[in-house]
């Protein structure tokens, strides 16, 4: 498994790590995939993963890179440092190795949030501090706010279909040495971002590559400077397959094919706002929906 730069901690990565959003599969094929070198878990208070990853790394606890996320509704100094705790026992861990803010909270001064999880650092708890599904000015902002320590990632989506942080934050992230942990690198799975390939681009350069279309649409992701990829697997095929997606690059001419051949969106600023204030249970009925779709009208609402 190649690895990446943690921002500027000296700290590496997998590129590839493993993502539990929506997990269901137990702790065999995640423990599959610490086998075979994607060491680097991200979980959350609010995924419920906690306990399954906590299975998984069982003795190999200190050779795993476990992220975890605080909700946006416990960004409050005292209810930061009850989430960490309560993520710790479920981890059964005496550390967080990068804790998130899960997204942003107006509600809640960034400087107080950010207060408590420097301490959370200071006290040993947690080793570095993250953010999730942050915009360049909300990651401006929880920058100036930091004191004693640093960012040193942004956790949001990114794939061939929904490049949104091409249009300005993954440049500034980028600048700043700040870590892309792209999530849904597949989109919603891959039949998603085949809605979006009407002339069989990625088929192509996977016959070309000897890979498969998933492993060519996580490596796009992974030619990127300072970025990693978190993808989700079910079972130990998908994760073992998603982790062949390292180790290896497209050349220049395979990315300009994809790039111009995968019809892709970038959402507003409006629509990013709308979408998360948008309840989960309503994210997910509407998913549930686009995939009764036509292919043609899922490419145009994915």
């Amino acid at each position: 498994m190649q690895l990446k730069a943690l921002s500027q901690t000296g700290v590496s990565l997998p590129e590839i790590g493993l993502g539990t959003w929506e997990y269901h599969a137990g702790p065999e094929p995640l423990r599959k995939g610490l086998e075979a070198g994607a060491r680097f878990i991200d979980t959350a208070e609010s995924y419920g993963s906690e306990p399954v990853v906590r299975t998984a790394v069982s003795g190999m606890r200190d050779r795993v890179f476990i992220a975890t996320k605080v909700s946006a509704q416990h960004l409050r100094r005292a209810d930061v440092f009850k989430a960490a705790d309560a993520s710790l026992q479920q981890l059964g861990t005496d550390r967080i190795d990068l804790y998130q803010v899960h997204e942003p909270n107006s509600s809640v001064p960034i400087e107080e949030t950010l207060g408590a999880m420097e301490d959370l650092v200071d006290a040993g708890k947690v080793r570095f501090i993250g953010v999730s599904n942050f915009s360049v000015t909300e990651l401006q902002r929880a920058q100036a706010a930091m004191r004693k320590h640093r960012i040193v990632s942004n956790q949001v989506r990114y794939n061939l279909a929904d490049r949104t942080i091409e249009g300005g934050l993954l440049t500034f992230c980028q600048a700043q040495q700040i870590t892309v942990i792209a999530y849904s690198p597949l989109a919603h799975g891959l039949s998603y971002l085949l809605d979006c390939d009407p002339r069989g681009v990625l088929a192509d350069v996977a016959c070309a590559t000897g890979k498969t279309p998933a492993q060519v649409a996580i490596n796009w992701c992974l030619c990127k400077d300072g970025v990693v990829a978190i993808p989700k697997g079910n079972t130990v095929a998908h994760i073992l397959e998603n982790c062949g997606a390292s180790g290896w690059r497209l050349d220049a001419d395979q990315r300009r094919r994809l790039d111009t051949g995968i019809v892709f969106r970038r959402r507003s600023r409006l629509e990013a706002l709308l979408r998360r204030a948008m309840p989960r249970e309503t994210k997910q009925l509407i998913r549930q929906f686009v995939q009764r779709l036509p292919g043609p009208l899922r490419r145009r609402v994915h």
